[in-house]
């Protein structure tokens, strides 16, 4: 293999002088060399910034000029290449002068042998080569982001980097060596010993946290110490097992929803049925009511569930935002503590909106709670109801308002306020400014996700120290009047003559069903799942005039499918779909409406005889995704 030939410019002023050197490079038997030649200061400083050639040979004396100047201003200039002085004097004063800056080698003109020539040049690039490569290796440490130390053998630090020295001034120290590990001497000792690098060594200071790694480099007996900074890391790992966390709590609160409905429902069912009995008394009467209402509330709480792992539909109703807030005023007390005072100043005219009471209250607590934790050291909560109207000129003021009618619910705190920079980031995901383990980052994001359901927004003004207030705008319903509980109650129900083919997997809850359709006069059949349902239908389906079904079924067939191929055969069939799962858990098919042909469980026995006979009086109709 041919190698690279040396480039050489040799820089003297003396013709000869330079014939000779160049001479002496083609008496190298078996080496490659390009050797040119510049005779002035300024020709030698023009080649030289060309950086074309590996190695300079220069002559101390350039006529008026001299070779050491050159060498110096090419070095100044970024000249990397090595330099190698001549002289004619063997002045060691002169020689050191060379060295210091920036010769790689010396050669007396005269004396010099084309070996010693050969030896000179290739030494003087080896050389240099080798400096380049510490220098890089030096680099490393020196410029590295993250801080780098060493110790000696004695445990002692005896180099720290510019980001080892910006990180102890960042935390308001001189040095690293407060925040080491407490016993940085005997690992760095044990690490020396056994040439195993220690790692994964954490310590915490100002709520920043660092990991540590000490490596040993037992041929100069030292050991380099790394640091990162893994604040970030750790709030992020924190924030993803509290997000597993959550989902699993939604895993489960959905997973034994359909279960608790079911047995809710069957509670609910048979004690309404007993309250409407004409044989019970009094005495038993009272108890039922009690049970009735007893079941309602664990329905409730069962929604709460869900509502909190994001999984729960939406079930509006005409609301007083007044009454909400009045009725949720002595949790949001408990919630604040008694070092923080609670103001309720409510809009006696207020309209009514159309939401869902549980997800205002969601909304209320998690505002109290964030109020809570901005004021640790007391202070004042007040919350407020307002109409207002708004005008097309809103949106200047917030590029999400829109004019119209709407009620405003305003929460103020006296606390220690949010800061400018993050103001506009309080409502994302999983952003806290609390400590790791203390916020979830979800709080504010799911009062956010809340009020845009309910066609709404949100208006954000803190001041650092003074407080913070939050605005609701709520749209007004149509009307804009107020609904009584009076105007809303469930009207009375009238039974019917039809034949109505129940499909239900649970036992207990399909034969309440066929009791409360049989009470109103209705004939039932019933089946446990769909492959049952499709016998009954093949002898029956003349008789059927409505399909009530469970939409999550066993034997691989869903109420959805069931029905599709019923209608199949006879499309003016009636449909009512059910189901006590969540739609977090079911998937679409149960993300309907109430009003629509879905009927959530729990339910009371009055609600179900009332959308069978909505249902098959044509007063009801399907979701737009359910129609064929």
């Amino acid at each position: 293999m041919t190698l690279p030939r040396i480039r050489v410019l040799i820089i003297d002023d003396d013709e000869d002088d330079f014939i000779i050197a160049r001479d002496l490079f083609l008496e190298i038997a078996g080496t490659g060399y390009m050797v040119d030649w510049a005779s002035t200061y300024a020709e030698a400083l023009e080649r030289m910034r060309e950086q074309c050639h590996d190695v300079y040979l220069i002559d101390f004396r350039l006529g008026a000029d001299s070779g050491l100047e050159l060498l110096k201003e090419a070095h100044a200039v970024g000249i990397n290449a090595p330099m190698i002085l001549l002289t004619g004097l063997g002045d060691n004063n002169i020689d050191m002068e060379a060295m210091r800056a920036g010769a790689e080698d010396f050669l007396v003109k005269g004396k010099i042998t084309a070996q010693q020539l050969e030896r000179a040049v290739r030494y003087a690039i080896e050389r240099k080569r080798a400096e380049t490569e510490i220098q890089k290796l030096a680099a490393f440490p020196r410029f590295n982001p993250n801080p780098v130390l060493e110790f000696s053998a004695e445990g002692k630090v005896t180099y720290g980097n510019d980001a080892a020295q910006f990180l102890a001034t960042s935390l308001g120290k001189e040095s690293l060596e407060p925040i080491l590990p407490p016993n940085a001497r005997s690992i760095v000792s044990e690490s020396l010993f056994s040439g195993e690098n220690v790692a994964n060594l954490q310590t915490s200071l100002n709520n920043r946290t660092f990991s540590w790694r000490f490596v040993p480099i037992q041929a100069a007996h030292v050991v380099h110490c790394y640091c990162i900074e893994i604040t970030d890391r750790l709030n992020l790992e924190a924030q993803l097992r509290q997000a597993v966390k959550m989902d699993a709590v939604g895993q489960l609160a959905a997973g034994i929803a359909h279960d608790f409905n079911n047995i809710l429902t069957i509670i609910q069912g048979h004690a309404s049925l007993l309250v409407e009995h004409p044989s019970v008394g009094k005495e038993v009467e009272r108890p039922l009511k009690q049970i009735c209402t007893a079941s309602e509330r664990a329905a409730n709480l069962i929604r709460q569930l869900l509502m909190f792992s994001r999984k729960q539909v939406m079930h509006p109703t005409y609301l007083n935002i007044n009454n909400v807030i009045n009725d949720l005023m002595q949790m949001i007390g408990r919630i604040l503590g008694e070092h923080v005072t609670i103001n309720f100043q409510g809009d006696a005219n207020l309209p009514t909106v159309y939401a869902d009471a549980s997800m205002i209250e969601q909304v209320l607590l998690n505002l109290a709670i964030n109020a809570r934790d901005a004021m640790q050291k007391g202070g004042q909560l007040t919350i407020g109801t307002q109409e207002k109207i708004l005008h097309d000129t809103a949106f200047l003021r917030n590029t999400e308002a829109r004019s119209g009618h709407y009620v405003c619910l305003k929460v103020t705190d006296t606390g220690c306020g949010i800061e400018p920079r993050i103001l506009n980031r309080i409502f994302e995901p999983f952003f806290t400014t609390k400590e790791v383990g203390k916020g979830t980052g979800l709080g504010l994001a799911t009062v956010y996700g809340i009020v845009k359901q309910h066609e709404g927004w949100l208006e954000v003004q803190s001041t650092l120290g003074l407080g913070t207030t939050f605005e609701i705008y709520l749209p007004v319903t149509i009307s804009g009047a107020a609904v009584s509980e009076s105007d809303i109650i469930t009207p009375s129900t009238t039974g019917g003559k039809e034949t109505i083919l129940v499909v239900e997997d649970e036992p207990a809850l399909r034969d309440l069903v066929v009791d409360i359709l049989q009470l109103y006069g209705y004939f039932v059949y019933k089946a446990e799942s769909g492959p049952a349902a499709l016998k009954l239908w093949a002898k029956h389906k003349d008789e059927v005039d409505l399909l009530l079904t469970d939409l999550v079924m066993p034997e691989g067939m869903s109420g959805r499918d069931l029905a599709e191929q019923l209608q199949a055969d006879k499309p003016e069939l009636k449909v009512i779909y059910t189901s006590g799962y969540s739609p977090g858990m079911a998937g679409k098919d149960i993300a309907l409406l109430e009003g629509f042909n879905f009927l959530p469980k729990p339910y009371p026995p009055g609600r179900l005889a009332q959308m069978v006979r909505e249902c098959l009086d044509g007063r009801i109709r399907r979701p737009e995704f359910f129609q064929s």
